[in-house]
């Protein structure tokens, strides 16, 4: 017989709440307050989940065993295997000097540390985010702003901070594509109301990103660069989701913005450059920031070279994205193995759907089809024509892989738990407490998109978790569900950053290991901060803008 999840097992929704949370606060307060290297906090994490699931929520030892294991195989494929082969490219092009080059075409384009933030981190990890997602441009852009000298702590907590607004439209739309689909909402009604939500923080991150690493004056020395990329993003991304669809936002947003700043740039440039690769105030990682060197000239042929393996990564990860391209790939090898013991083996019960329904849990080896496998083909790709020889290429490989073991470790336990608590019903359990807020519904059911991203690391999954709540939610209280289905997916990008598989991609693409905790505690404030304005603008969607919520194509 099935089991079947228990959402307040102690009759007592406050005590049940504080239990559900245990494992997350074990998490983080390891990572965050004790300093205690990631892989062991996501194992003591994991523990507590364990024994959350099996002692106070009842569910059966095998069954939290089963779910637990099967968040440890998604950690390796899709999202471990991202980082791996990122890092692999990176390592290539560091070994052959190509990157080096590639540093000193940057800064010829500008060397204001705070512009050459807004192309890498905001505008070319917008483009991985639409292209790709899970991960890929938290470590495409980390690794780039680590190589061009940038402090580990700047390098990684701004990747994070400016891979928010682009995220409910990631890997071609995925989240909000599945949102629809999942629970039954209209694609483009819901799509455009995302667009009604995220071009305003498009054009805040922006200049919230310079505000985080310089300050507010050094800010607005360059606010008509930040301005220029902020509306150029903000408003093809309105436009797109609002006639178009979801599918191609990000992608256009971001090269309308990079080509904006870029054009911009020939005929503005600041008063004052600043050199400074570290963060304003205290910067544990300050020393191993690379002092700015003087910007060589290299010819075109050199320029070509180095920039060749990121535009093959850039044609690569976007049709691996294809919807077409993946389905072609699933038929030539993607076996599917239903976990035994586990999958249909647990219903989800009312009020998060409306009727009993079975957790399926279905393994999809889609080797092929895997982001991280067409990095791997752009890596080798790109090594052979930067004259690698096989024997090099394999043995950079092998090198990687031990270099980042136990990033690979973390992650595979980070989803492990994820897993688990999404199974045990836990997570659902927090976000029933959000809620159970009535009129401040709109700021919290907002927020419940944030922490479902902060637990499982991925929109597409807080989707899934959250949106039929939502709907349900809204529908009793008579909001409108497209804007509490839309406000799940915008206030989960801001929890994107927060994420401890994010967290885990940053430090191990700017091999800043075992320093997990310093970002989380970095990056905290703005998550919550900028979660919060979402809650608002939601909360003046629903009660005092009620025009926004009137979608026409």
């Amino acid at each position: 017989m099935p089991w079947q999840q228990i959402y307040d097992p102690f009759g007592n929704m406050f005590i049940s709440t504080a239990l559900a949370a245990i494992p997350v606060v074990v998490m983080l307060a390891a990572l965050g307050f004790f300093h205690i290297k990631a892989h062991i906090a996501a194992g003591m994490g994991l523990v507590a989940a364990l024994l959350v699931a099996v002692f106070a929520y009842g569910m059966p030892a095998d069954l939290a065993g089963r779910a637990a294991l099967f968040g440890a195989f998604t950690g390796l494929l899709p999202i471990g295997w991202i980082v791996l082969n990122i890092i692999f490219l990176h390592q290539l092009t560091e070994q052959n000097g190509s990157f080096a080059v590639l540093q000193d075409s940057l800064s010829g384009i500008t060397e204001d540390r705070r512009i050459q933030l807004l192309l890498i981190a905001f505008c070319f990890g917008a483009f991985f985010e639409g292209a790709a997602g899970f991960g890929t441009p938290v470590a495409v852009t980390a690794a780039i702003l680590i190589g061009l000298g940038f402090s580990p702590l700047a390098a990684s907590g701004l990747s994070l901070i400016a891979n928010t607004a682009p995220v409910a439209f990631g890997a071609l739309g995925t989240p909000v594509i599945t949102l629809a689909k999942v629970h039954g909402y209209d694609l483009m009604e819901v799509t455009a109301m995302i667009g009604r939500q995220l071009p305003f923080f498009s054009l805040m991150v922006p200049f919230w990103l310079i505000w985080a690493f310089a300050g507010r004056k050094a800010m607005m020395e360059i606010w008509p660069a930040i301005l220029v990329t902020g509306v150029s993003f903000a408003v093809p991304q309105f436009l797109v989701s609002n006639f178009i669809g979801p599918e191609l936002v990000d992608i256009i947003a971001a090269i309308v913005s990079m080509l904006s700043l870029v054009a911009f740039l020939r005929v503005w440039q600041p008063k004052r450059i600043w050199t400074s690769p570290s963060m304003r105030g205290n910067d544990p990682s300050a020393a191993e920031a690379k002092p700015p060197q003087p910007v060589r000239q290299h010819s075109r042929a050199a320029l070509v070279r180095a920039w060749m393996p990121w535009l093959i990564l850039s044609v690569f990860v976007f049709v691996w994205g294809l919807p077409a391209v993946k389905t072609w790939l699933n038929g030539l090898f993607a076996p599917s193995f239903p976990m035994p013991g586990l999958h249909n083996m647990i219903d989800k019960m009312p009020p998060v759907v409306t009727t009993p329904h079975k957790e399926a849990a279905v393994y999809v080896l889609n080797l092929l089809s895997a982001t991280g496998s067409g990095i791997l083909l752009a890596a080798v790709l790109s090594a052979v024509l930067m004259k690698y020889s096989p024997v090099a290429i394999v043995g950079t490989f092998f090198r990687t892989l031990w270099m980042v073991r136990y990033s690979l470790l973390t992650i595979v336990l980070m989803l492990a738990l994820g897993t688990l608590t999404r199974f045990s019903g836990t997570d659902t359990t927090l976000g029933l407490a959000f809620a159970n807020t009535g009129v401040l519904y709109p700021f919290f059911g907002t927020l419940m998109g944030w922490i479902g991203v902060a637990l499982t690391g991925s929109d597409t999954a807080s989707n899934v978790l959250f949106g039929g709540m939502q709907k349900v939610a809204a529908e009793q209280l008579g909001l409108s569900p497209n804007l509490m289905g839309a406000a799940n997916s915008s206030g989960g990008v801001m929890g994107k950053m927060i994420d401890a598989q994010s967290i885990v991609v940053a430090s191990t693409a700017t091999r800043w290991f075992n320093h997990e905790g310093d970002i989380l505690r970095y990056v905290f404030f703005h998550s919550i901060a900028l979660a919060a304005l979402v809650g608002l603008y939601v909360t003046l969607q629903a009660y005092v803008w009620p025009f926004t919520l009137t979608v026409v194509h």
